[in-house]
């Protein structure tokens, strides 16, 4: 499960499996605001038209224009939507016009699926998607989901949905399609660098379990290389904290691997985020405050032309219980390009404030929020209201996060379930 944060401060729980661009995080949801009506026009019968008024120069003629004429001209062998189907489809332009990706319009329908991944009723294949120079990529799949199992990897680009072309579809008309009842299949054709032609996956889909985090002691030889003797002592190794996603209650979990590495011995902390789409902005804000002294910035918001925007700060939690978090941890992130929003918030903090570095490719940038507002009952409209900034200031929007060493993970390494990543964090602990 996901949250979404809210303005009044509740947060609602939402679904993280393959949802699309929102990446289920600083989402804020407002109160309802619900629109009762439409401009004034002379083509059909307008109801509550006088509701908004609003000081523009904007000439909608040749909008109206446009539906007289299709009114009067348009013939198709096809059901022609009705006039409010056709209002939807007004709204869905007027918001794809602005270029963003995560500003969308939701009719009835699409609406209504929202509510149920919000809601956390889904089946599918179990990985995030996202729309990167206008093409459909993977950002991670789930860790032992149905993606994963066939093979899909971060970075793949999506280039057909069993026989319907991708090029200029939105995330949301993607998800659409991809997602379906337990044991039904899919047929993705996907783009990956590094190889010749296309490559087809066939992905039967199941419910999904969302897996949260899992820990591991690398026990490592005095020249710092893993000891695979079972001799060396846990104090002597690397712990790992493997986070898959920032769930409902992954601050809970995250806290008991905290202590887990406290009771190790261990100074030398792995946080893997590799994979890690985001999830709750709370979870981050909590995680980043275990390493970080009160009132340090963990993230910012910059709400541009809509005034100032909030500053997390760290609540201090690991001055308060473990006592450990100081000059004598030794900490190293991985990040990839599936590590997005909140993943890279967390990364972002403890980067610069000098807590850890960071070992693998440069992440996904995905600092953006967005607030679902209620236009009808039925309909719903998610508007980008501002970008998340690292505490020195840099938009996670704009190129995500460049890693302090960087470290590829090649086909081959995959195949042969080789980690030069881990391992070379592994080495700037130990050596």
């Amino acid at each position: 499960m996901k949250k979404i944060f809210l303005k009044n401060g509740i947060l609602i729980a939402i679904s993280l499996l393959l949802l699309g661009g929102a990446f289920y995080m600083g989402v804020y949801i407002g109160a309802e605001k619900v629109s009762s009506g439409y401009a004034t026009a002379q083509v059909m019968n307008i109801i509550n038209k006088d509701s908004v008024a609003i000081s523009t120069t904007t000439d909608f003629a040749p909008f109206w224009l446009a539906w007289n004429t299709l009114n009067d001209k348009y013939v198709s062998s096809k059901k022609i939507p009705g006039d409010q189907e056709r209002v939807w489809g007004a709204i869905k332009g007027l918001t794809s016009s602005l270029g963003d990706p995560y500003t969308i319009f939701f009719p009835p329908e699409e609406s209504k699926n929202f509510e149920s991944d919000i809601a956390g009723n889904f089946e599918g294949v179990g990985m995030e998607v996202g729309v990167k120079d206008n093409i459909l990529i993977v950002v991670a799949p789930l860790k032992g989901s149905p993606a994963e199992k066939a093979g899909i990897l971060t970075g793949d680009k999506i280039l057909k949905i069993n026989d319907t072309d991708t090029k200029d579809m939105s995330v949301e008309a993607a998800v659409k399609i991809i997602r379906g009842k337990k044991g039904t299949e899919v047929r993705l054709a996907i783009y990956r660098e590094g190889t010749t032609g296309l490559i087809e996956k066939k992905i039967t889909r199941e419910v999904i379990d969302l897996p949260t985090i899992d820990t591991e002691v690398k026990k490592v030889t005095k020249a710092g290389e893993p000891d695979t003797s079972g001799a060396g002592l846990t104090k002597d190794g690397v712990y790992i904290i493997r986070l898959y996603s920032f769930s409902a209650n992954s601050h809970n979990l995250f806290r008991g691997a905290l202590r887990g590495f406290v009771e190790s011995g261990s100074n030398k902390l792995i946080l893997d985020l590799r994979g890690n789409p985001g999830g709750y902005l709370e979870a981050a804000w909590d995680m980043a405050s275990w390493f970080l002294p009160g009132g340090k910035v963990v993230v910012s918001e910059d709400s541009g032309k809509n005034g100032a925007g909030k500053v997390f700060k760290s609540k201090g939690y690991g001055s308060n219980e473990f006592g450990v978090f100081g000059k004598d941890l030794k900490m190293a992130i991985l990040v990839n390009g599936g590590s997005a929003s909140a993943s890279e918030i967390l990364a972002g903090a403890l980067k610069e404030h000098g807590v850890a570095k960071l070992v693998g490719t440069k992440t996904f940038g995905k600092g953006s929020v967005q607030e679902l507002i209620k236009i009808t009952p039925e309909t719903s409209l998610k508007v980008t209201i501002a970008r998340w900034l690292t505490p020195l200031g840099h938009s996670i929007s704009e190129g995500g996060l460049k890693p302090d060493y960087e470290v590829t993970m090649t086909q081959e390494d995959v195949e042969k379930k080789r980690d030069p990543q881990q391992d070379k964090a592994i080495e700037l602990l130990t050596k």
